[in-house]
């Protein structure tokens, strides 16, 4: 990584005054520069910014931020950007950075409001609210029949990291048995009961009650719920995704949903993003969607764990110390 006197982190963080000196304790005495520019009036808001100003990107060896990726190009030293976001597809694409910059993420920020909102979009589709909110603006009083309950459920869920973790644990909670999905079936994770690799979906698909997608995006994610693994599914499954929109073909799930073959689908995520007005998927009542919400800031804990996972790597930097949430 060089000499600890050539290092120099732009911290882009939009952070409180205690934040700021515990981010200075963490380079005292190692004789890394860090130079605060980050608006602390962003924090709170549902989108933080962050540049690198012109005097600093000659100096730069690390950036701490989403700065724009056309950026990077103008930071000759740079040797670490720490995103404040779990995805990093924007800085990994070929050419964006040069080689052998290291990239670290905020994963390990976004379990639970990511999980929660997964979860409450569950329940409202198991108890039929959707439909009785369109029933609520119609004036309508209407008994739309059976419900569904966790309880007793099995929860198939796709992506156990982070935050399909963090789902299985409130499944759990309220009675569910929950089936994890990930490439590596030896890993284990907290709250699932029990682990597959992906080539054993097609074997699972038919006796899950709710599936849920928290996967990346990758060659191998795109459209993995296809049409006909929709038609592999029980007429009573619930269907939800707060992960990437194309793990979902969005032609299929419509065709699916328009023939009843779901009970209902949430989606936080779609495919193409914004959801273009003329999609079917608007006008089914048994699909629940929310403009991809289920990060970001929307909880003051995630902020908190952002910063707290930016302050490790910065005290791990400075000392010259392997990076924790290495992404490349």
């Amino acid at each position: 990584m060089g000499r600890m006197s050539e290092k120099v982190i732009i911290n882009c963080l939009p952070l409180t005054d205690s934040e700021r000196q515990a981010f200075s304790s963490a380079t005292a005495g190692t004789g890394v520069e860090q130079h605060f520019v980050g608006n602390p009036l962003q924090r709170g808001t549902m989108s933080w910014q962050a540049s690198v100003p012109d005097e600093l990107r000659d100096v730069a060896t690390a950036v701490i931020g989403n700065i724009s990726p056309a950026d990077c190009a103008q930071l000759p030293h740079l040797e670490w950007l720490q995103t404040w976001s779990a995805g990093v597809d924007r800085y990994v694409a070929p050419g964006v950075l040069a080689d052998g910059v290291q990239v670290t993420n905020a994963t390990g920020a976004y379990g639970q409001t990511v999980s929660e909102h997964l979860f409450a979009m569950m329940w409202a589709l198991m108890r039929n609210l959707p439909m009785y909110a369109r029933q609520q603006t119609e004036r309508r009083w209407h008994d739309l029949g059976r419900a569904l309950t966790p309880h007793g459920a099995n929860v198939l869920i796709i992506g156990t990291g982070d935050i399909g973790s963090h789902f299985a644990i409130l499944c759990k909670a309220v009675g569910a048995h929950t089936i994890g999905v990930r490439r590596d079936a030896s890993r284990l994770a907290d709250g699932i009961d029990d682990m597959h690799d992906f080539s054993e979906l097609d074997t699972l698909l038919p006796d899950a009650d709710v599936i849920a997608l928290a996967v990346p995006a990758a060659p191998d994610t795109t459209h993995l719920i296809d049409g006909r693994r929709l038609t592999m599914l029980k007429s009573t499954a619930i269907l939800l995704n707060a992960g990437r929109g194309n793990a979902i073909e969005p032609r299929a799930l419509a065709r699916a949903l328009a023939e009843d073959q779901l009970h209902g689908v949430g989606l936080d995520v779609t495919e193409p993003e914004p959801l273009p007005a003329d999609s079917p998927l608007w006008d089914e009542p048994h699909c629940l969607i929310t403009p991809h919400v289920a990060g970001g800031n929307h909880l003051a804990v995630t902020e908190d764990r952002i910063v707290a996972i930016a302050l490790d790597n910065v005290r791990r930097y400075a000392h010259g110390e392997a990076l924790a949430n290495r992404r490349r």
